[in-house]
């Protein structure tokens, strides 16, 4: 059974910092592509950073792009997402997914082209000014 958490939500303050986890179970993490997505009220789902299997392929949104940082612990089995100078426009439901795809080794950040099939449930983080 394929199961994807994450955690490490929560509130802080603009210029803050946060680091959301992604655990991942019921399959080896290095034969996927996994992204992270997130989702702010009233708005579309869009792709916040991605890393293709074999690691190799490292994609992450312009909005973000120096403020992120993806990384993945083959050994625990848990990928992350370290994100710096944080902004009330990065308030969203941040979730985490995998790509079990045969494309996986170049990850994408689109979220709605059917690669990602397996989503976790999501984390909040909220930003304030």
């Amino acid at each position: 059974q394929l199961q994807l958490v994450e955690s490490g939500g929560g509130l802080v303050q603009s210029g803050g910092s946060l680091r959301l986890s992604c655990a991942v179970s019921g399959f080896t993490l290095d034969a996927y592509g996994i992204g992270w997505f997130r989702q702010a009220p009233g708005k579309e789902r869009e792709g916040v950073s991605c890393i293709g299997r074999g690691g190799v392929s490292i994609n992450y949104a312009d909005s973000v792009k120096g403020r992120f940082t993806m990384s993945r612990d083959h050994v625990k089995k848990m990928v992350y997402l370290q994100m710096y100078s944080l902004k009330p426009e990065d308030t969203a439901v941040y979730y985490c997914a995998a790509d079990r795809t045969l494309s996986a080794n170049v990850c994408t950040i689109e979220p709605n082209n059917g690669r990602y099939y397996y989503w976790g449930q999501g984390t909040q983080v909220t930003v304030s000014s």
